[in-house]
């Protein structure tokens, strides 16, 4: 490993202490594939599991150990010979590779945990680290419950674990008990009292339980620390660890206070959180920093004007440095008029007038005070409904009765309004919606792509309307349709007919000449009795 002055070790406990989390549990297969994620992700130490804890840990222990092109693999072990010994036998095809032992050093859980005096600690320390090093020179030394353990007294074990050859000391709040400014204090003291610390690189282990976790992580590599123990998305035992993301992107994005680099490719971050989440089942909270859904996602009208304007008004650092796409302005009842008629720009409507944008503008307010979500589609819908008059419709739905039920196909009688011309036909369908829209194609033929069909109700009950949302597709061009009805099936051709007539206008405003040969062919069908 580099000595450079400034270089930040990321050690990765995803799969160990991460999985330590109830309920978190990853299989074999999820693990290989964290770990080759993780490898590309430019982890410097992967701690991939406890191989003395199960045949499963040591399986996949062995199986990264092999995989890993860039990242050292890491495994963990008490103190004792037959942990240490499942490390080594998991762990020796890989070129290189660490081995992490721990022992408790806090009065408190030599008492009660262990039930043994600081002085068999020491011998312990002795023994197993001295053991540890037989099997690699990367041997790694924690004072489990560091933060409450006699700053002494742990002068004293981390001089004799480098003693021993542990060339990384790690010093772990592991239950996150301390604060940035005894944190701070701890990592000081050591620096200076232990006389062979520069042997060693000196690492942090924060949990989170008091939310402190990537502060007291941060502090520590101020203070002289240059290893970080994190995991992805923050997850592990109790209220969880550090989280990478955060430690990397604070250290990169606050370079100005904390001149410090890490190898971590950081267009691969969004990528490992959500492969993480999926393994474990665990979702990622929305406000979540650097990886939650709304991260760079932002609805108050001000924010937005701003964004517009200059993104660094309200972002600190960009989506596409962490792998997001790009920005969000999520629409909802927060949002002015300047991001919605934005949002129309993007979504290509830059021509539209200002009264059109008014109206629509009118009826976004009214749906964001009534849905949590306003998502493109339901803003297409608005804009093509303010567009659109009544009076340009092409297609009018006069009547419709469905035949449904077991024994016989299913079919629909229905009579339209085309063109101004009565016109009535009858299909069967595999089911009332489909014999429903056999109907409208054989009245008004069309070539178009039922994308979306989608049935909400409004209110509970019985008789409760329903609003059915229908998206169609035409050579790149989509229109949305929505009504709604206490019959679903009547909201069903509705819903289709509105989205076919927003399609035929939409022919006519972009393109004219087709549209005007689509209605003659129309004529002329009529003409033939088609």
């Amino acid at each position: 490993m580099s000595n450079e002055k400034n270089r930040v070790y990321i050690f990765d406990t995803t799969m160990r202490d991460g999985e330590q989390s109830p309920g978190a549990s990853m299989s074999f297969e999820e693990k290989i594939q964290i770990s080759r994620v993780f490898d590309e992700l430019g982890i410097d130490i992967i701690e991939v599991g406890f191989p003395i804890a199960s045949p499963g840990d040591f399986e996949a222990v062995a199986a990264i150990s092999k995989i890993l092109k860039k990242s050292i693999p890491c495994g963990l072990s008490r103190h004792t010979k037959k942990d240490i010994d499942a490390c080594y036998e998991a762990l020796k095809a890989a070129p290189r590779f660490r081995i992490h032992t721990f022992i408790s050093t806090s009065p408190l859980h030599m008492k009660h945990k262990l039930n043994k005096s600081p002085e068999q600690v020491i011998e312990s320390i002795k023994e197993h680290v001295t053991y540890a090093r037989k099997f690699t020179d990367d041997v790694e030394w924690s004072c489990e419950d560091g933060t409450r353990t006699d700053i002494d007294f742990m002068c004293k074990t981390i001089e004799l674990a480098i003693n021993c050859g542990a060339k990384t000391i790690n010093i772990p709040d592991t239950v996150g008990y301390s604060v940035p400014s005894e944190f701070k204090k701890i990592i000081e003291t050591l620096l200076n009292k232990v006389p062979n610390i520069d042997k060693a690189i000196l690492s942090v282990h924060c949990h989170n339980d008091l939310g402190l976790a990537v502060a007291n992580s941060l502090t520590g590599v101020s203070a002289g620390a240059r290893q970080v123990e994190c995991t992805i998305n923050g997850i592990g035992e109790r209220a969880g660890n550090a989280s990478l993301e955060e430690i990397v992107m604070a250290i990169k994005t606050r370079n100005d206070l904390m001149p410090f680099k890490t190898g971590i490719n950081t267009k691969l971050l969004s990528k490992a959180s959500k492969v993480v989440s999926n393994a474990t089942g665990f979702p990622v909270q929305f406000n979540k920093a650097i990886v939650g859904k709304n991260a760079f996602a932002h609805e108050a009208g001000i924010h937005q004007d701003g964004m517009i304007k200059n993104r660094n008004t309200y972002e600190i650092m960009t989506p596409e440095s962490v792998g997001v796409k790009q920005t969000s302005l999520v629409m909802g009842k927060h949002s002015g008029r300047h991001a919605f008629k934005d949002k129309l720009t993007n979504l290509g409507y830059s021509d539209v007038t200002d009264d059109i944008i008014e109206v629509a503008f009118g009826k976004f307010k009214i749906l964001a005070d009534k849905k949590k979500h306003i998502y493109d589609d339901d803003i297409l819908a608005l804009v093509d409904d303010s567009l659109i008059k009544k009076e340009d419709n092409v297609i009018n739905l006069k009547s419709l009765r469905v035949f449904a039920g077991t024994g016989e196909p299913q079919k629909a009688d229905m009579t339209l309004e085309v063109y101004g011309e009565i016109k009535k036909a009858s299909e069967t369908g595999d089911g009332p919606v489909d014999a429903t829209f056999k109907c409208i194609k054989k009245l008004y033929p069309h070539d178009v792509n039922l994308q979306l069909y989608q049935v909400h109700a409004v209110t509970e009950g019985t008789d409760a309307q329903a609003t059915v949302s229908v998206r169609i597709e035409e050579n790149g061009k989509t229109t949305v349709g929505q009504a709604a009805d206490t019959d679903t099936l009547v909201a069903s051709a509705n819903a289709y007919i509105n989205a076919l007539n927003k399609m035929i206008i939409k022919r006519k405003k972009t393109a004219p000449q087709e549209y005007g040969q689509q209605k003659k062919e129309y004529e002329q069908q009529k003409m033939k009795g088609i």
